[in-house]
C-alpha cells in the first residue's frame, strides 16, 4: 500500500483520528500526549510520538508541526498527512518544503462553506438539496409557520446550524447578527445518513451507508448535533431504490470532486424526508470525515473473516493520495454491523469519571477518551462491533446501557 523507501507522518490533535492504518516503519503518528494516546504508544513505541506540554494543554495541528520532535520526523522520504488541511497547515508544510498529501486547502474551504458550496454544487444543488436560498440575517422572514434550517457560513456536527421555529427564535438571531450571511433552508423531518467516500484515481470508491445518530440525550445539548453512526440500522431502514438513490447522488459529487483535482476521502451527509420518501442532501466533508478509522476497523474484522482482497475505506484514502492504482476489480470491504456513539461536553457532563470507561470497556466496548472542555466537544467515543439503535432515534439494549452508564457518571453537574 505505501511504497518502498516511503514513510506517511499522520500529524493530529487527536490520536484516534489517525488509527485507521497499521502503524509501524511507513506509518508514524504524532499527536498529543494524553491517556488514551499513552495507552497506543506502549503497543507500538517506535510509531508514535506524544507532545508534551507544561501546563499540559492540547495543541493543535500547526502547532504540532511546529514542534522540533515533528521536523526530525518529516525526512526528505517522508509525506505529510493531516485530518483537515487549512492555509495554516499549508503554510508549514511550503515554509519547511515538505510533501503534503491532503488536497488543496482552498477547494476544502470552498466546498465545505455553506454559502460557497451552492456555487461549487451548481446544478447538483438544485437536483440534490431541500429548497434553498442565501440571504443576509435581517432580511430573512417567516411568511408561513413552517421550520427550518439556518446556516452560517461555517459548522462543525451541528455547531453554526439552527432550526427556527417561529418568528421570536428569527427575530434573537437577526438582533445579534444582523448583516450576516446565511444559508436558509427548508426543514426535512427524517433519519440522517453518512456515507464515507474517496476519490481515487478515475474511481470513486464508496464506503458503507451508516445511521447518522444525532441530537440524543444525554450525549448533546444540541438538537441537530451528530454524535455517532450506526450501519447495523442503516441497513434496516434504507431500501434497494434508496441505497441506488445515495450511491448515484456520492457519484455525481465525487466526479464533481474529480474534476477540481481532489484525491482521497471526501464525505456525504443525506437525510430522507419521512413524508415523501425523498432523499436529499445535507452537506459535503471536503476531508476525512471522523467516522473513517472505526469503518476501517470494522472493515479489517469483516477481512479476516471472509478473506476478500477489498480495501478499508482508509487504505483507499491513501492509495488515492499517493496515486497508488486500484485495480477494477478491488472494491471497498462490505460491512452491515457496528456503531459508535460520542459524548460530548454538555451543560451537564463536562468530564466523566475513569470508572464509566472501565465499565464500559469491561462490557466489550471500545472506549476512546479525550481532554477537551469546549461545549460540544468530544468528551468519550464508545465502539460497538453491534448496532446499538433499534430505530430512528431509539436505542435499542446496547444503546441504553451506554446511555445509563454515562448518565451515572458525570461530573461537574451544573446546577
Amino acid at each position: 500500500m505505501i511504497p518502498d523507501g516511503v514513510k506517511i507522518v499522520y500529524v493530529s490533535r487527536e490520536i484516534e483520528r489517525a488509527l485507521g492504518f497499521p502503524l509501524g516503519a511507513s506509518y508514524h503518528i504524532v499527536s498529543n500526549a494524553t491517556a488514551y494516546g499513552d495507552s497506543i504508544k506502549i503497543q507500538h513505541p517506535e510509531a508514535v510520538t506524544l507532545i508534551k506540554t507544561s501546563p499540559a494543554t492540547l495543541l493543535g495541528t500547526t502547532d504540532l508541526l511546529n514542534r522540533p520532535e515533528t521536523s526530525a520526523l518529516i525526512t526528505p522520504g517522508a509525506r505529510l498527512l493531516v485530518f483537515k488541511n487549512t492555509v495554516r497547515v499549508e503554510s508549514a508544510a511550503i515554509a519547511n518544503r515538505w510533501k503534503l498529501l491532503n488536497p488543496p486547502a482552498a477547494l476544502s474551504e470552498r466546498i465545505e462553506n455553506k454559502l460557497s458550496q451552492i456555487r461549487w454544487l451548481g446544478p447538483l444543488a438544485q437536483k440534490y438539496l431541500p429548497p434553498h436560498a442565501m440571504k443576509v440575517a435581517k432580511y430573512i422572514t417567516m411568511k408561513n409557520p413552517e421550520p427550518f434550517i439556518l446556516q452560517w457560513a461555517h459548522g462543525h456536527t451541528g455547531d453554526g446550524t439552527m432550526l427556527i421555529r417561529d418568528a421570536d427564535e428569527l427575530r434573537a438571531i437577526q438582533a445579534k447578527f444582523p448583516e450576516r450571511m446565511a444559508r436558509v433552508t427548508a426543514y426535512v423531518d427524517g433519519p440522517s445518513f453518512t456515507v464515507n467516500a474517496a476519490v481515487a484515481g478515475d474511481r470513486i470508491l464508496i464506503g458503507n451507508v451508516s445511521y447518522q445518530i444525532t441530537g440524543l440525550e444525554p450525549f448533546t445539548d444540541n438538537r441537530l448535533s451528530t454524535v455517532g453512526n450506526d450501519w447495523g440500522l442503516a441497513c434496516q431502514l434504507l431500501s434497494d431504490n434508496d441505497r441506488q438513490a445515495i450511491e448515484t447522488m456520492v457519484s455525481d459529487i465525487g466526479r464533481k470532486l474529480m474534476m477540481d483535482g481532489w484525491k482521497g476521502l471526501f464525505g456525504v451527509d443525506l437525510i430522507k424526508d419521512q413524508a415523501r420518501g425523498r432523499l436529499y442532501l445535507i452537506e459535503i466533508n471536503a476531508r476525512q470525515p471522523a467516522s473513517v478509522p472505526f469503518e476501517s476497523s470494522l472493515q479489517e474484522s469483516a477481512r479476516e473473516n471472509s478473506g476478500t482482497r477489498d480495501l478499508t475505506i482508509f487504505e483507499a484514502h491513501l492509495a488515492a493520495l499517493l496515486d497508488t492504482p486500484i485495480p477494477p476489480d478491488q472494491n471497498l470491504i462490505r460491512i452491515s454491523d457496528g456503531a459508535q456513539i460520542i459524548q460530548r461536553v454538555t451543560a451537564h457532563v463536562q468530564s466523566m469519571f475513569d470508572e464509566a470507561a472501565a465499565r464500559l470497556t469491561s462490557s466489550g466496548y471500545g472506549v476512546v477518551s479525550y481532554q477537551n472542555a469546549a461545549p460540544n466537544a468530544d468528551l468519550l467515543r464508545v465502539q460497538s462491533r453491534r448496532s446499538i439503535m433499534s430505530d430512528h432515534r431509539q436505542f435499542n439494549e446496547s444503546g441504553r446501557e451506554i446511555a445509563e452508564v454515562i448518565k451515572s457518571s458525570h461530573l461537574n453537574i451544573a446546577v
